[in-house]
């Protein structure tokens, strides 16, 4: 499924088998996840992607070919593909441990072509090997919902009471990954969504309302996953003094003016850029000893711009994965 110009849909083409460069595998796809990052690149909000482009960039796959110098994958190993893709190595992000600031990096789906596709081409190095206790369509939404949720889930700090903006593929995940580290969660949905709030009580929240709500108690940290601006003064006014608001989207409406008020007493409001290979290695180690559950709701890859609809509208209840390939996990 390919994205000729921004702001149109998608439409099915036939392109060649990728061949692997150096360094590079070729992964056949089974699933691919759908993520809001899709749809602001679909969407014109993120300017200046590679066109054409198959996006995507929660790829499940096994190996089919590997290209010279590329030796850390056996044909038929199960491999994730990420958002991050590349970086260069040498800059002081990428020497520093911080290669998700890299100012020369590349993201799969974006500057890469994707996984809405039955293969496709990546560098094996920020490739990762899967749980098994995962089959393709659950492993999906771990390899961005859950990294950057789980980013996110440390930049905000050890506070007890996590507020979490926005209940999706991201906060879906984040929320056990909480409970199971002894935290007390309160989901914040859109008005009246009642499928979100039931699956956020299901996943242990003991709160669940309306995003403008005040929750019935202060909040040490909140994650804000929505792309609502607004919700960053909604989040510092129920945050206790010393919290952190996280912003975990790569793309959010402008933040209204607020005052000093609800920013004054230590509070901090920080963003999430990407990821790192180590935040990959971290979470898939964690996600099966939680266990961590996804809930997905699987589309044909044909139907990629219905799912991407669907994630627009708000009507996905946990994350949208396409199924790329039919057959055995």
């Amino acid at each position: 499924m390919v994205l000729s110009r921004s702001g149109e849909p998608l439409w099915e083409a036939d392109l060649p088998l990728p061949e692997p460069g150096r360094g590079q595998v070729v992964v056949e796809v089974a699933a691919c996840g759908v993520c809001r990052t899709d749809l602001h690149v679909v969407d014109g909000e993120l300017p200046e992607p590679k066109l054409p482009l198959v996006p995507g960039h929660q790829a499940v796959g096994r190996v089919l070919a590997a290209g010279p110098g590329a030796e850390r994958f056996d044909a038929g190993d199960r491999v994730g593909v990420p958002w991050l893709g590349w970086t260069c190595g040498e800059c002081r992000y990428c020497r520093s441990g911080r290669e998700n600031l890299c100012d020369r990096a590349r993201f799969t789906g974006y500057d890469l072509d994707g996984g809405y596709a039955e293969a496709l081409a990546a560098d094996e190095r920020f490739c990762f090997p899967l749980p098994a206790a995962y089959p393709d369509l659950q492993a999906a939404p771990l390899l961005c919902a859950g990294l950057i949720g789980y980013r996110a889930l440390r930049l905000a700090g050890d506070g007890e009471r996590l507020g979490l903006y926005g209940f999706g593929a991201s906060a879906h995940i984040v929320a056990q990954v909480a409970r199971h580290e002894g935290r007390r969660v309160f989901a914040f949905t859109r008005a009246g969504d009642e499928e979100a709030r039931r699956l956020a009580r299901g996943l242990g929240a003991e709160w669940a309302g309306d995003s403008l709500a005040r929750p019935p108690e202060e909040l040490d940290a909140a994650i804000v996953f929505a792309p609502a601006g607004e919700l960053v003064p909604a989040a510092l006014a129920a945050a206790a003094k010393g919290s952190t608001v996280v912003c975990a989207g790569i793309h959010m409406s402008d933040i209204p003016s607020f005052p000093y008020e609800l920013l004054w007493g230590e509070r901090v409001v920080r963003s999430v850029a990407n990821l790192t290979r180590r935040d990959g290695e971290e979470f898939m180690a964690l996600a099966p000893r939680i266990p961590v559950r996804t809930e997905v709701e699987t589309f044909p890859l044909a139907e990629a711009n219905e799912a991407l609809a669907r994630l627009r509208s708000g009507s996905v209840s946990g994350a949208a994965v396409l199924a790329v390939r039919s057959g055995p996990a």
